[in-house]
């Protein structure tokens, strides 16, 4: 007679993980790892953790199929990004598909190019693909077209203002980030501070030289228009903006650069003209990209967490889902001060 083969640790006879399983290895009810996985509990860190623990250990993987039946869902959600190869928005895409994935929930990422009709085919795309809710990272779509889009299913966006039912947008305090960008410029004793813009079609750009000189003024330091040269948040834009000043001949001791894109190309400029990070200039960016702490010398930058804002993207939206309003914001802006700022005269 045949032996029977023994039964893993943890699995039914057919080999699945099943949520009572997980249930019981957390030491909560049934219910409460279903409402969880839908994103519709409200549950201790601890019982939460005791959860994920479990669904760990036993490699559970719940059935997006039976679910999306279950509840009329798809179980998959789009997100529109602008550059799918941005660094920046790219930590926040990876932070959205790791808190979806947590859940159950796929990630359908699209980019919209920064162009309106590009985004207008990126939701016309999802809808086709029957999404439960969107996603949009900034963008160029109007007032009106996220609202028409809001009312067919729950929204998040980011890089703007927008209110109404089934929709949560929040932003990071750009204007906070830029001042005090300037403001550590201006505590090491420099008065002579360049500055390279972002692309002015963008809200964030106009707040951050608004920061930019709101310090100045603060400092009662005279803005120069001269020392503000115009980028588009492009490495090569902060090559060449930083370029045009050197060639201008108009004096300065530091830069502050709208993104840490744009100052690791001004960066690159100033090296091309024989001057030395911080020796000559002091350099200072925004958004504390993963490169900023690698680069040569380590930059310092305004932290602006990617990572945070995709996380609490995708926590929201599924709150919304759940029929729940979001609350959470973004962490203030805090700087992060490297090696490529210094003193003057030190």
């Amino acid at each position: 007679m045949r032996k029977k083969r023994a039964q893993e640790p943890g699995k039914t006879q057919a080999g699945k993980v099943t949520l009572g399983m997980v249930a019981a290895a957390s030491g909560v009810s049934p219910s409460t790892v279903s409402r969880i996985l839908n994103g519709s509990a409200v549950v201790s860190q601890e019982k939460r953790e005791a959860i994920d623990r479990a669904i760990a250990d036993l490699g559970f993987v719940p059935d997006p199929i039976a679910r999306g039946l279950a509840g009329g869902r798809t179980l998959s959600i789009g997100v529109i990004t602008q550059a799918i190869d941005s660094p920046f928005y790219g930590v926040a895409l990876r932070a959205i598909e790791e808190e979806l994935t947590r859940l159950g929930y796929s990630a359908l990422f699209v980019s919209g190019n920064w162009d309106a009709n590009d985004e207008a085919r990126c939701v016309d795309l999802l809808r086709a693909r029957r999404v439960d809710g969107m996603i949009v990272l900034n963008g160029r779509l109007g007032d009106q077209a996220l609202a028409r889009l809001a009312g067919e299913m729950p929204v998040v966006f980011t890089g703007r203002q927008v209110s109404g039912a089934n929709i949560y947008a929040f932003d990071f305090d750009h204007f906070e980030g830029a001042r005090i960008a300037t403001e550590h410029l201006l505590s090491l004793g420099h008065r002579r501070i360049a500055f390279i813009a972002g692309d002015p079609i963008h809200s964030d750009s106009i707040e951050r030289l608004r920061g930019y000189r709101a310090a100045l003024e603060d400092a009662r330091v005279t803005y120069e228009p001269a020392l503000v040269m115009q980028g588009n948040y492009q490495e090569a834009s902060g090559l060449a903006a930083c370029t045009r000043l050197l060639d201008s001949g108009a004096p300065f001791t530091a830069i502050f650069a709208a993104n840490d894109q744009m100052a690791f190309g001004a960066a690159v400029a100033l090296y091309r003209k024989g001057l030395r990070v911080p020796d000559d200039v002091s350099l200072v960016g925004v958004d504390n990209l993963p490169a900023a702490e690698h680069a040569i010398p380590p930059l310092s930058t305004v932290h602006q967490g990617a990572h945070e804002l995709g996380r609490l993207a995708a926590l929201s939206l599924l709150q919304l889902l759940a029929g729940k309003v979001p609350t959470d914001t973004l962490p203030a802006p805090r700087l992060v001060v490297r090696d490529s700022t210094r003193a003057v005269g030190r």
